[in-house]
This record gives structure tokens, C-alpha cells and sequence, in this order.
């Protein structure tokens, strides 16, 4: 199909990206399109004024910050997934980046792009929540950085005001051991039906669920359930508690969580094999 109508700026500069915002209400970002564009030719999203940022090239990087990785929000998924730093620092971050779409889409998706854009269905964000990563924002009135935990709102919908732009991603250092990224989809490269991430922290295991509510989730139950001494099966059987999966042309909700429960069981066992 063919979008609706708008019109197309390229920013010079972050705050020139706030300005232009500013500038129309209906204005959106546009980084690596991978998800915007789909959406827009088939009208679910009609932004009057796209405002393209992929040219601003000093917010794509990936270097240690302290006892954390920062990654810069224009920082291509390719990048994520061969990043040397990452592997050695928070392995779950590349590792997840090889599921998302294909090597085209990697090639020019950006990771910011895939975080507020707010799809419950991608993987990164999930894998984010997991790892309590925290995102810093730009906008009118200075920086803020937002935990994860805030970050998403509802379906396509995150914590950026209409004149923010998020700027970077802070991730801690995990090392290259305790981690794991499962993903159900019908074919290769789709959107994942479930996905689930799971990663050792400071002793514990989080878990991230992919396209199980109208937010990338956290599996508090399933966390409880560890820290209480549940084995990888027993405590994959609370996977399901607290979400509210969609029902769609891929699956019911019902069949979602039960899906969960096998792959949250699977993830936690390839997470102590590590």
C-alpha cells in the first residue's frame, strides 16, 4: 500500500530533531525505518511530518561507561550483534540482535529505533527489560534517563514526550556467561509469536518476555520462583502468571502462554548450561 501524505525533514543535530518536533504534532522519527515504514504503507501509523535522524552519526557507538555499556540509539542491530565489547561485557545483547529480522534489516534497523518504536512483539526490548537497562532521553527541557522498568507505556506507546529523542542505551556488565534469548515464529524472520530472554545478575536471573502483553514484560513470578529454589521446569510453570498475550493470526492467548511455559523452561535450562 502507499502511505498517507506527509512531509520530511532531516535533522542536523538532536536538539534541531526536539525543534522539529516541536514544530507539528504529528511529527515522528524516522532512524532505520525498519519499523515506521512497514507501518506507515499500511496506514496503522500516518505522521504528517517525518523527521529523519540516521544521518546524526556521533549517537552510533558502543563503549564501556563505568560499570556499564553505553550503546549509542542510532547503533545498527549488525553492530549490536558483532559488537566484540558486547560479547565480552553483556552476551545476551548480541546474541538476541541475531534473531531480529534478517541481514538486511540488521544491517540498517537501529536498536533505538526497535526500543521507541514500543512493539511488544520485537525482541530487543524485552532482552533490555531483562538486563534493567536504562535509556537516556533528550528533549526541551535537558537529558533525563528513565529505567526500564518505566520506559514502556502500552502498545507502541513509551515514555518519550512529543519532543524527545532517546539518545543512548545503558546496559550493566554481565560477562559472556548466564545467558539466553528463545524465540517461537511461524517463519524465519518474523515477529516473535513469544520470545523470552533470561539473564544472570548479580547472582539472580531475570526474565524478559517477548509478545505476551501490551508492554515487553518482566516474569516476576518466574524470578520469585528461582530465588525460592524452583528448578528450570518447575519454575517455568509461572511463566504465564500476570500477562495478557494478544490473540491473533499466529496464536490465541491461551496457546501464547503455553508456549511460555516451554520456552521460559527452555531458556532457563540453556542459562545454566552456560
Amino acid at each position: 500500500m502507499i502511505p498517507a501524505p506527509f512531509e520530511y525533514e532531516v535533522a542536523e543535530s538532536v536538539e534541531h530533531a526536539a525543534e522539529l518536533l516541536g514544530s507539528n504534532p504529528d511529527a515522528k522519527l524516522l532512524a532505520g525505518g525498519h519499523s515506521l515504514l512497514p507501518a506507515m504503507r499500511l496506514r496503522i501509523a500516518r505522521p504528517e511530518l517525518l523527521v529523519d535522524i540516521g544521518r546524526l552519526s556521533d549517537l552510533s557507538y558502543i563503549r564501556e561507561d563505568g560499570d556499564r555499556i553505553a550503546i549509542g540509539a542510532l547503533t545498527r542491530h549488525h553492530d549490536v550483534q558483532f559488537s566484540d565489547l558486547l560479547k565480552e561485557q553483556c552476551a545476551l545483547l548480541p546474541y538476541t540482535a541475531a534473531f531480529v529480522g534478517d541481514p538486511q534489516v540488521r544491517h540498517r534497523g537501529t536498536i533505538g529505533g526497535s526500543v521507541a518504536h514500543g512493539d511488544p512483539a520485537s525482541d530487543m526490548p524485552s532482552a533490555l527489560l531483562a538486563l534493567d537497562a536504562e535509556f537516556v532521553v533528550h528533549g526541551p527541557d535537558g537529558e533525563r534517563t528513565v529505567p526500564g522498568s518505566d520506559f514502556f507505556v502500552s502498545v507502541f506507546e513509551t515514555a518519550l514526550g512529543p519532543q524527545e529523542v532517546l539518545t543512548e542505551i545503558r546496559v550493566p556488565k554481565t560477562g559472556s556467561s548466564g545467558y539466553a534469548y528463545q524465540k517461537f515464529y511461524r517463519r524465519a524472520q518474523d515477529w516473535a509469536t513469544v520470545g523470552v530472554a533470561a539473564v544472570r545478575i548479580d547472582g539472580g536471573v531475570n526474565v524478559g518476555l517477548t509478545s505476551m502483553g501490551a508492554t515487553p514484560l518482566r516474569a516476576a513470578a518466574v524470578e520469585d520462583a528461582l530465588r525460592s529454589g524452583a528448578d528450570p521446569a518447575a519454575a517455568a510453570e509461572h511463566a504465564a502468571e500476570g500477562t495478557s498475550p494478544p490473540t491473533d493470526t499466529n496464536g490465541t492467548a491461551e496457546y501464547r502462554q503455553a508456549v511460555a511455559k516451554v520456552l521460559v523452561r527452555r531458556a532457563l535450562e540453556e542459562l545454566l548450561a552456560c
